[in-house]
């Protein structure tokens, strides 16, 4: 089941996605729902994120091969995490499918792309073992974590770097139906592939990060977690579009532009 988060005619509403149909629904993923009987076309609306997230998370480095092109930028020696760490996002920096994501004119070349898995929650869940980790995941979506290399450099907490303005565009729907072991992550610039791995291949699983996270944080429905990314990531400019491709969950493309 695709759900999408939209808005039509002044009105911001939920809805499943079949094919290029929406069913617009009265409720939302989280609690009860009833179809309303309106029927739209998905080029008929403006797709928003695809819901507003309680609490942001984001999985530490998790993905070898990126902890090692991070650290060579970075001028620092790879050193490749032994126990899952978790950080934390704004929600500020939220922009969906299709909306510019805006290069800050104080920021440099380093400016670049993550192509990340993010779960969602969907029931409320505490002390979860890694056997029945997933039980609270209502489904997935795609996030592109925008990165500015020389503020991450600079600043202890990564607030410039991870945190500004339109800097984690989400979307463009969350999948509830995912096989985890087949998806495939691939990130195009302006249609070039720059980017592929297999989105499963962390250092530590989803499974791991929730149990951990559960045995001292209770995690509630509408929270959600962005995994990390792999590989080397490269700069985008004003006038690039940059497109995250998961198979199974869809194309998260944003278009990059300069600050007015």
């Amino acid at each position: 089941m695709r759900w999408v988060r939209y808005e039509a005619e002044g009105k911001t509403s939920f809805g499943i996605l079949n094919g290029e149909q929406i069913s617009e629904v009265s409720g939302s993923p989280f609690d009860s729902h009833t179809d309303t009987g309106v029927s739209r076309s998905l080029d008929s609306v403006k797709l928003l994120i695809p819901f507003e997230p309680k609490t942001f998370y984001a999985a530490g480095i998790n993905y070898e091969v990126h902890v090692r092109e991070a650290a060579k930028l970075l001028g620092r020696e790879p050193n490749l995490p032994d126990k899952a760490d978790i950080g934390y996002r704004a929600n500020n920096a939220l922009i969906a499918h299709n909306e510019a994501v805006v290069k800050p004119k104080d920021s440099g070349e380093r400016f670049q792309y993550e192509g990340e898995l993010v779960v969602i929650i969907g029931k409320e869940a505490k002390h979860l073992t890694e056997e029945n980790a997933l039980s609270c995941v209502l489904g997935y979506t795609i996030g592109n974590d925008v990165s500015e290399r020389d503020w991450q450099a600079a600043d202890r907490t990564l607030w410039r770097a991870k945190n500004t303005d339109t800097f984690k565009p989400m979307g463009p729907w969350i999948e509830t139906d995912v096989e985890l072991s087949k998806l495939r992550t691939q990130v195009r610039v302006n249609g070039e592939v720059v980017s592929e791995f297999p989105t499963n291949n962390m250092l530590f699983g989803i499974e791991h990060y929730i149990s951990v996270m559960t045995q001292h944080l209770t995690l509630i429905p509408g929270d959600m977690i962005w995994m990390g990314t792999d590989g080397a990531t490269q700069n985008m400019k004003p006038g690039d579009v940059c497109e995250i491709d998961i198979d199974g969950i869809g194309v998260l493309s944003n278009p990059i532009v300069a600050e007015g």
